[in-house]
């Protein structure tokens, strides 16, 4: 493609500081911004990039619908919330009006073994209109696209397990809530974990009503195990609060958590396969203390086993890095609701991201 690349950044939070700046300095445009936060409606995206004008005023999300069949631009990056439930609406807005979409939104990696009912309406209509919806992120990379690639140069496979931390704090208010940060043990018991003391019956009869709330390594495991052609025979999951022996302040919750609170959760999924293959892969959201730090480590057990250790990723801009980089496929993809596990690896644009596009 010749021109630039026109973008709408939907989500005006932490994680759009980089979108946006990656956007531009990628040799694409703004061309529209949306959020529902009145202390940032009316500013020039520029002001919240700390950078020059750039005559794109941040409108209220309500209004996206209108606008965005007007400007009609070449894709949407959407960094709010974490479930399909939650982004619904902009997605099928997306879909109806033929404009490509890419979420931060955790489900949306693989949401066809959670949302089935949402992501297939999507599917639809995207189709019908001749675009592309998707979610991506870091887990895109590091907990997929890295793991299938070191399965690749594996005689054997009989376990892949793996187990990421991450501060909440990095991500906003919603991600945060969905951990169960600052709840009592009680509330975490009540809110989060009682809903995965349920049996294999039950699970699927909560999903097919959409009202399953998956934690992020239960779409990764259904995309390794998409992406390696195995087939899923068994999937659980079990969340566990997280706390901490201190207090420990929450900027983002606007909170003091008090000791022995929970600061967040583990998520550990088992998934079976009927190639033998078990996936079994934990996730560790929670509000830091002075010594905890972002970890990603996976071991593929097999012949031969292999080791993965990255200490310290700079998960957010890695997040926002990868959704930018992914614009172009997501654009070249198939139309639907295309999972990347579907798409080329994720690469690095060295140049502008119209280069990219077929």
């Amino acid at each position: 493609m010749e021109r630039k690349l026109r973008i709408a950044q939907y989500g005006c939070g932490k994680m759009s500081l980089y979108t946006m700046r990656y956007v531009y300095e990628k040799g694409a445009e703004i061309v529209a911004a949306f959020d529902v936060n009145p202390n940032i409606i009316g500013k020039d995206v520029g002001d919240i990039l700390n950078n020059d004008n750039k005559g794109v005023l941040i409108q209220d999300a309500k209004s996206a619908e209108e606008v965005l069949a007007k400007v009609k631009p070449d894709c949407v990056i959407i960094t709010t919330m974490s479930l399909m439930k939650d982004l619904e609406d902009i997605l099928m807005i997306c879909a109806k009006n033929g404009i490509n979409a890419i979420t931060t939104c955790e489900e949306a990696i693989y949401p066809w073994n959670s949302a089935i009912t949402i992501t297939e309406k999507i599917h639809e209509e995207a189709k019908k209109n001749k675009c592309t919806i998707c979610g991506s992120g870091y887990q895109d990379v590091f907990w997929g696209n890295l793991i299938t690639t070191l399965a690749g140069a594996t005689h054997k496979i009989n376990k892949i397990k793996g187990k990421s931390s991450y501060n909440v704090e990095d991500y906003g208010i919603a991600l945060a809530q969905a951990h169960g940060a600052g709840l009592s043990l009680e509330e975490f018991e009540k809110e989060i974990a009682a809903t995965d003391n349920i049996t294999e019956e039950e699970r699927l009869e909560i999903i097919k009503k959409g009202e399953f709330m998956p934690s992020y390594m239960w779409s990764m495991n259904g995309w390794i195990a998409s992406q390696l052609g195995l087939t899923v025979k068994k999937q659980i999951q079990k969340c566990i609060p997280q706390t901490c022996n201190k207090d420990l302040n929450s900027t983002t919750l606007n909170m003091n958590i008090k000791e022995g609170y929970a600061t967040g959760m583990s998520a550990l999924v088992i998934t079976e396969t009927v190639e033998g293959i078990t996936i079994e892969s934990e996730c560790i959201g929670k509000v830091y203390s002075e010594e905890d730090i972002d970890s990603n480590e996976w071991t593929i057990y097999g012949e031969p086993d292999t080791k993965m250790v990255i200490q310290n990723p700079c998960t957010v801009e890695l997040t926002c890095a990868t959704i930018v980089n992914r614009i172009p496929d997501v654009i070249n993809a198939p139309y639907g609701f295309t999972t990347t596990e579907k798409m080329p690896r994720a690469i690095y644009r060295s140049k502008a991201l119209n280069e990219y596009v077929k």
